[in-house]
């Protein structure tokens, strides 16, 4: 029932037509309940994407406005704004369009393409020397409307908190520049933290970064990160005596070594892909095979999690829907029928708080992209948030170009955030850990299910130490079912998910190309602050915590839900191209409505692909959004913090950290708003940079004890070792 759930009792209005609109969806699984006064359009897809919510044949009725908490409404649609706000102080109110108001491109036209194109991930996505590949399904779209949700709850938390509603003006290319695979932000582990605008500026060469070889029964993928991880398939092949020099322990001599890559393929190319999962989970090697979508939805994993389930509509018909992307105390948040007995949410409160999670304390154990995103969304909204870090299992995110664990890429994904080295395998430092999350609002963690339990820190034995604590965990496939204590890496989700196999040039069944893109772990990172975000919403109602869990593959299974339609659904009303313009390997990508007008009919006998040709990829989109088609230069990660659009959104900052040799390029905000209050500028921590502050600040403390406990090893602070490695860089980067 809805009235379980954390935002039972929430009212919603949504405004919004077109690809947008899943941004309520979220809200709607977590219990709101929301009122879509938008016209049906018929089509199966619109029916998915707005599953859970309550549909509504006329206009938006005084009442029902007036009862709303949130109001989410598209540019064309007539709001008095002035109005509403002066009836409900404490309304939030988003208007959601392509390209935010106010600007030179707000009368743009946007698609799928248009935005990975002017984000930056279509420079990356394809194979050297080949034209850029465009992504399958709508990965732009449904990663600015998860954007657009965390925002929304973000400001309505801080409604509740202040008394104080917000106007928000947000951008489908702000969302997906932020939330689907950000040059600016954090990246995987493998680019060893390099900023990815300096890497090549063509696409990546084929195959060299988690490598797929054939097996018996089709093919898996590799993803050898951590030197622990090459050991143990250096085991795993019985320690051949031509791999055993140190060097191997290096990713990018294990790319480079054409003798590894064909003793590879040679020793996976007799077993079974379930052999080879079996044998590489039990030595510790992250592998997975290739399955295609159909596969996965039918896979135990989504069987035993329950992860689809039939939606009925009012003419019987049954279709198979995601149930949801979180699980909010054991149970799913898939769509349902909302409740009509349903207590009432929070009243609002006075606090004074400059951004929406001011005051909140939370300890981020967080790794990787996933765990970076998740602690940083609360550190940019304001909370203490504490990186618990340990020297003998560092993040693989501070694996680095420098010697110190340090990076731009870390930089950007970790900022504002204090770092605490603390030895969680010592029954003292649990202890402390335990007196922390009595001090704590919230947890946050992406380990391997059952890692906090093999240390004593399972979910009961933190929510005894504290009842009101919210954690919130992310995971591969889940905390559940066959698949759950699988290794699990972005890309190896997306190979058991379907993923890479739909991203493949047409006509030519070996040009995986998914192999640099970071997904879903952004996305996912900013589900699980949603989650943990409508637990605290629950918790002001309650005065109770709770739990929220995030499955990455599930994630996929809901951003890719029209999969899972039948064949015969309606032809999708839009077609992408990407055709070469003017200059050495520029492209500019073109969309047209199917029963549009075809714009041979205004290009002087010429075809598209010469008129496009013959111009330089902006002056060609420009020319052709003003005739309504929808087009867009392909920007390189690069080009953005100069593009016009991002000059006049002020989309990035630029900050000098103490401890780099150059400086750290970041999204500013994660949306417009009246009220929205830009983050603050702490630079992300060295390992252990500020342990002996966190556990003075929240446990009071005093320099004999942690000391003390810095002599035993249980507090971890920074090691003088990392200190003259840095003086060693910033002198020799000294002008």
């Amino acid at each position: 029932m809805s009235a379980d759930r954390p935002l039972a009792g929430v009212r919603v209005v949504d405004l919004v037509e077109g690809p947008l609109a899943p941004i309520t969806r979220y809200l709607a699984e977590l219990g709101a309940r929301v009122d879509r006064f938008v016209p049906r359009t018929g089509d199966a897809r619109d029916f998915v994407a707005n599953a859970g919510k309550i549909w509504h044949d006329g206009p938006v009725d005084a009442a029902t406005m007036g009862a709303a908490h949130i109001i989410v409404a598209s540019p064309a649609v007539a709001l008095d704004q002035d109005a509403l706000a002066a009836a409900n102080p404490a309304l939030v109110l988003m208007q959601v369009s392509s390209f935010g108001s106010g600007n030179g491109f707000s009368d743009w036209k946007a698609s799928d393409a248009v935005l990975h194109a002017l984000s930056g991930s279509l420079s990356r996505s394809g194979i050297r020397g080949r034209p850029p590949l465009l992504p399958p399904g709508e990965l732009a779209w449904q990663c600015a409307a998860v954007q657009g949700a965390y925002v929304l709850l973000a400001a309505y938390y801080k409604a509740l908190r202040s008394g104080i509603g917000d106007r928000i003006d947000f951008a489908a290319l702000d969302g997906a520049m932020q939330a689907l695979d950000p040059g600016y932000g954090i990246n995987g582990s493998a680019t060893m933290g390099r900023p990815v605008h300096l890497l090549s500026r063509d696409r990546p060469a084929k195959g060299t970064q988690y490598p797929i070889f054939p097996c018996a029964d089709g093919e898996v993928r590799i993803c050898l990160l951590a030197p622990r991880q090459w050991q143990g398939m250096f085991r795993w092949m019985g320690e051949p005596e031509a791999f055993a020099g140190p060097e191997f322990a290096r990713i990018i001599t294990r790319q480079e070594s054409t003798a590894l890559q064909e003793a590879l393929a040679a020793f996976f190319a007799t077993r079974s892909r379930a052999e080879l999962e079996t044998e590489g989970q039990a030595h510790g090697v992250p592998i997975a095979g290739l399955f295609n979508f159909q596969e996965f939805a039918a896979s135990d994993q989504v069987v035993a999690r329950n992860a689809l389930i039939d939606l009925v509509a009012a003419d019987g018909t049954r279709t198979p829907i995601p149930n949801g992307v979180l699980t909010i105390d054991g149970a799913r948040m898939g769509p349902v029928d909302t409740a009509t007995d349903v207590p009432a949410p929070p009243a609002p409160g006075n606090e004074a708080a400059a951004h929406a999670l001011d005051g909140l304390k939370v300890l981020d154990l967080g790794v990787i992209v996933v765990g970076a995103e998740a602690g940083r969304m609360f550190a940019d909204g304001g909370a203490d948030v504490v990186k618990v870090e340990s020297a003998a299992f560092p993040d693989g995110s501070r694996q680095s170009y420098l010697p110190y664990g340090l990076s731009a890429s870390f930089a950007a994904g970790h900022r504002n955030k204090r770092s605490l080295g603390l030895d969680l395998r010592q029954a003292e430092g649990r202890a402390l850990f335990l007196d922390l999350v009595g001090q704590a609002d919230v947890l946050l963690s992406n380990f391997k299910p059952g890692t906090m339990e093999s240390l004593g820190l399972g979910p009961d034995v933190l929510a005894s130490a504290n009842p009101r604590l919210v954690m919130a965990d992310s995971s591969a496939f889940g905390p559940t079912g066959p698949w759950a204590k699988r290794l699990g890496y972005g890309p190896l989700v997306r190979a058991a998910t379907g993923l890479t196999q739909m991203w493949r040039y047409p006509g030519d069944p070996d040009s995986y190309s998914d192999a640099v893109t970071v997904y879903p772990d952004h996305v996912a990172g900013r589900i699980s602050a949603i989650g943990a975000i409508a637990l605290l919403i629950r918790r002001l109602r309650t005065g109770r915590g709770g739990t929220a869990s995030v499955s990455q593959a599930e994630t996929m299974l809901a951003q890719f839900a029209d999969l899972l339609l039948p064949p015969d659904t309606e032809t999708p009303p839009h077609i992408s191209m990407v055709l070469p313009a003017q200059g050495d390997d520029e492209w500019c990508v073109v969309t047209l409505d199917r029963d549009g007008t075809r714009p041979e009919e205004w290009l002087d006998g010429v075809s598209l692909e010469q008129w496009v040709g013959a111009r330089s990829p902006m002056e060609a989109a420009t020319a052709l959004q003003a005739r309504g088609i929808a087009a867009a230069p392909m920007l390189r990660v690069a080009d953005l913090p100069d593009f016009a659009y991002c000059r006049e959104r002020d989309s990035f900052r630029i900050d000098r950290h103490p401890h780099l040799p150059e400086p750290v390029v970041s999204e500013r905000a994660p949306a417009h708003g009246r009220n929205l209050v830009p983050p603050q500028a702490h630079p992300a921590p060295l390992m252990g940079e500020q342990t002996a502050q966190v556990v003075e600040a929240w446990l009071g403390l005093g320099d004999a004890k942690i000391g003390a406990l810095e002599e035993a090893g249980i507090l971890q602070p920074t090691s003088r070792d990392t200190f003259t490695a840095i003086e060693g860089v910033l002198a020799q980067a000294a002008p």
